[in-house]
């Protein structure tokens, strides 16, 4: 089956893997044969092709921001005041190269950007709104939203056939 427009062709085998290994991606191909019922082997290698092909874009550990010394959220939203491309360009490749700065979406609707931000203390976000809006001429305007309370994080896309 075609999952989605570019992406790889999943069948149900792998959209299971994927499921699984999205909620636990340390469990041994064996643990995952016995969930998906397929031998180890045939797990070991679909999950590399599934990397290879892009379907695994990366395994990692998530951990939490009190543990990276950033327990303060921020939701923010960026406008432009010219949307030339050497302008977009340079400003996507500036707030890309903040630490800070945990996702960034170029967006439509009244803002041109959204960004999540991370930071240890709102004196921090200060800190860093000097050097990534103050000192940027065609940022036209930010606004910010705190995140007083995590309601659902996951990284975890719903797969199905």
């Amino acid at each position: 089956m075609k999952h989605g427009k570019t992406g790889p062709e999943l069948d149900q085998f792998d959209i299971t893997l994927l499921n699984i290994v999205q909620e636990n991606n340390l469990l041994t191909t064996e643990q995952l044969a016995g969930k998906v019922g397929l031998s180890a082997t045939a797990c070991q290698r679909r999950l590399k092709r599934l990397r290879a092909e892009g379907a695994i874009s990366a395994d990692v550990s998530l951990i939490s921001g009190d543990a990276a010394g950033t327990p303060v959220t921020l939701v923010v939203l960026v406008s432009l005041e010219r949307e030339q491309r050497d302008l977009l360009d340079g400003f996507k490749r500036r707030i890309a190269s903040y630490p800070e700065v945990t996702q960034c979406y170029y967006v439509t609707g009244n803002a041109d950007f959204i960004l999540v931000v991370r930071v240890a203390s709102m004196e921090d976000y200060g800190a860093f709104t000097e050097h990534a809006f103050f000192g940027d001429k065609n940022v036209k305007a930010f606004q910010t939203y705190a995140a007083m309370q995590t309601v659902k994080f996951t990284t975890k896309y719903h797969l199905t056939e």
